[in-house]
């Protein structure tokens, strides 16, 4: 079984990746913000309590989200593992997602850094845009520079701090984020590999 936490700013390569790993290891994705989703058209008890937070602007507490994913992953989709997507966002998110995997007994495997050079990640933003409008089809709303570098900024400040928490404690490894998909995702095959015959 792995569990994994892939991470990196907007436009590293993480929502590639981890599609790949998933059809690779039978592994699943797990992405917070569907699972809320998931729960609220559910109508579970979890989701109803996310809906009336939601619904009155705040943000879902840590603990909601680490029950949501403890149950999420007693379903059979996830008995080989899972990948975290958007989470954690937080060092207390982190601790939280640490406590609740070692009371299942099903401690991370890895915690892998797709490492990308931000100035390459705009320009690559920008090649996409120009080759999208050569080709006469419409940009998405989001694809715009401003937008990037604001989500490189809230990455920088809200979640790279769990970086350092990770290599503390001897779990984190890194990959250069901007090589070929190809050579990101061999990448990564090395780091589980050795993680499951640990």
């Amino acid at each position: 079984m792995i569990n994994l936490i892939l991470l990196g700013p907007p436009g590293a390569g993480k929502g590639t990746q981890a599609k790949r790993l998933e059809d690779k290891y039978g592994l699943k994705q797990l992405s917070t913000g569907d699972m809320l989703r998931a729960e609220i058209a559910a109508g579970s008890e979890l989701g109803l309590k996310a809906k009336s937070i939601m619904d009155s602007g705040a943000l879902v507490s840590d603990e909601i989200v680490i029950a949501m994913i403890a149950s999420r992953m007693e379903q059979a989709d996830c008995k080989n593992g899972v990948i975290f997507d958007g989470f954690p966002r937080t060092v207390a998110q982190a601790e939280a997602l640490d406590k609740m995997l070692e009371a299942k007994g099903r401690p991370l495997s890895a915690v892998i850094e797709l490492k990308v050079d931000e100035e390459a990640l705009v320009k690559r933003l920008n090649n996409r845009i120009a080759e999208t409008k050569a080709r006469g089809e419409p940009v998405r709303g989001d694809d715009n520079e401003e937008t990037l570098r604001k989500r490189l900024q809230v990455f920088r400040e809200q979640t790279a701090p769990i970086i350092p928490y990770y290599d503390s404690k001897d779990m984190l490894q890194s990959v250069d984020g901007m090589a070929a998909i190809e050579v990101v995702e061999a990448e990564l095959a090395k780091i589980l590999q050795s993680a499951k015959a640990a």
